[in-house]
C-alpha cells in the first residue's frame, strides 16, 4: 500500500451562516492522488466543508469561516492569497451541469486564456486536447470543438466541465456530486473518470449515494450535524465503522 502525503490539512473549522453554525470543529488530513469520498444525511454540512477548500463560501456576505486550512502547508485563507489564483489550484465540478454558452474549444481554453498558460494557439490547442482527453470526451467531440458546448447530452457536458477544471491544471479537483444530475450509463462513465484522475490530482467528492462512495473512493468522512463523525479508509467505514452514528447511517437507519 502506497502512503500518500497530505494535500490539505484543516485543523478546527468553522463555519457560520449568520446565527446558524453550519460546520463545527472539523479536523481532516486530505490526501494526495487519492478519492475522498464526503458522506452524509442532507443538510449536514459537507458540501459547505468542501467549498470552504477552494474558498467559494468567499462569495456568500453572511459566511464566516475560521480555524485553519492549509494546501501543501500554506494558509489558503491568508490575505496574501488570492482567491482566484487558489481557485486555479483546487479546480470545481458543480452538480449541473454549467457548460458556459461558448464552444466546446472556448469552455476549456477559458481558463487557460485567464492565466495565461498558453503563449500561442499551438499550445493553447494542446492543453485544450490534453484537458479533454483527461475529461475523457476528446473523441467524442473532437471533430466538432467549435460546436456549443451546451449541445452536449448532459454526461458529455459534465465530462466537458471537468475538462474545463483540469485545463487550468490544478492540484486538487473538488466534485459536489458531480452525479446526481445523470443517468446511469453516464454517471458510470464520470466514476471511472473519477478513478482515472486521481493519477494526477487530490480529487474529494460530496455524493449522496453511498454505493458510489463505495465505489469511486479510497478514504470516505461521514458528516453529520455539521461535525466531521468518522474519517477511515473507505473499505473500514463501510464493513467497520467506529461510531454508532456512522453504522446507522450506512445501514440505512439515519439518512
Amino acid at each position: 500500500m502506497t502512503t500518500h502525503a497530505t494535500k490539505i490539512s484543516a485543523e478546527q473549522v468553522q463555519v457560520h451562516y449568520g446565527d446558524t453554525h453550519a460546520i463545527k470543529d472539523v479536523s481532516i488530513g486530505i490526501l494526495d492522488n487519492t478519492v475522498t469520498a464526503f458522506i452524509g444525511p442532507s443538510g449536514c454540512g459537507k458540501s459547505t466543508f468542501l467549498r470552504c477548500l477552494n474558498r467559494m463560501n468567499d462569495t456568500i456576505d453572511i459566511c464566516r469561516v475560521s480555524g485553519d486550512i492549509k494546501l501543501d502547508g500554506h494558509d489558503i485563507y491568508d490575505p496574501s492569497v488570492d482567491p482566484v489564483q487558489l481557485r486555479a489550484r483546487v479546480g470545481m465540478v458543480f452538480q449541473k451541469p454549467n457548460p458556459f454558452p461558448k464552444s466546446i474549444y472556448d469552455n476549456v481554453a477559458y481558463g487557460p486564456r485567464i492565466h495565461g498558460l498558453a503563449r500561442s494557439k499551438s499550445e493553447l490547442d494542446e492543453i485544450v486536447e490534453t484537458a479533454l482527453r483527461r475529461g475523457a470526451i476528446w473523441d467524442e467531440v473532437k471533430d466538432r470543438l467549435h460546436a456549443p458546448g451546451t449541445g452536449l447530452s448532459g454526461g458529455q457536458q459534465q465530462r466537458l466541465c471537468i475538462a474545463r477544471a483540469v485545463a487550468t491544471q490544478p492540484e486538487v479537483l473538488l466534485m459536489d456530486e458531480p452525479c446526481s444530475a445523470l443517468d446511469p450509463i453516464a454517471t458510470a462513465q464520470v466514476e471511472e473518470l473519477i478513478d482515472e484522475l486521481r493519477e494526477n490530482f487530490c480529487v474529494v467528492i460530496v455524493t449522496h449515494s453511498m454505493q458510489q462512495a463505495a465505489r469511486v473512493s479510497q478514504k470516505t468522512a461521514f458528516f453529520h450535524l455539521g461535525h466531521m463523525v468518522e474519517y477511515d479508509d473507505t473499505s473500514t467505514i463501510f464493513t467497520n465503522p467506529k461510531d454508532p452514528r456512522t453504522e446507522s447511517y450506512i445501514t440505512g437507519r439515519i439518512g
